[in-house]
């Protein structure tokens, strides 16, 4: 996807996008170069584990949005077509190293 950078510095990222990375407005994110990208991934919430009803219960010390069935299939269906994509990638580079 190509996007544009205003006056600010400030990126759009899609909706689809920032749904499929629990991102909400005012959410932080970590900003990274690596080599030569700028990756930005959500911002690691701090947790503990607190006993509930006697079982172990992973809680975060802020909140932060629920994870839905849509945001889950979401992220499943951009997992299966990066995978075909690849797959129908390395399908073609095969077909083109024996011709």
């Amino acid at each position: 996807m190509r996007t544009t950078i205003d006056k600010a510095g400030r990126i759009v990222v899609p909706k689809p996008m920032r749904a499929a990375l629990g991102l909400a407005d005012g959410g932080e994110v970590v900003v990274e170069l690596d080599d030569g990208r700028l990756v930005i991934s959500p911002a690691p919430v701090s947790k503990r584990v607190e006993i509930r009803d006697g079982w172990p219960t992973i809680v975060a010390d802020s909140s932060i949005p629920t994870l839905t069935g849509e945001i889950i299939r979401a992220t499943l269906d951009d997992i299966r077509g990066q995978r075909m994509a690849q797959a129908l990638g390395a399908a073609a580079g095969a077909r083109d190293a024996t011709s």
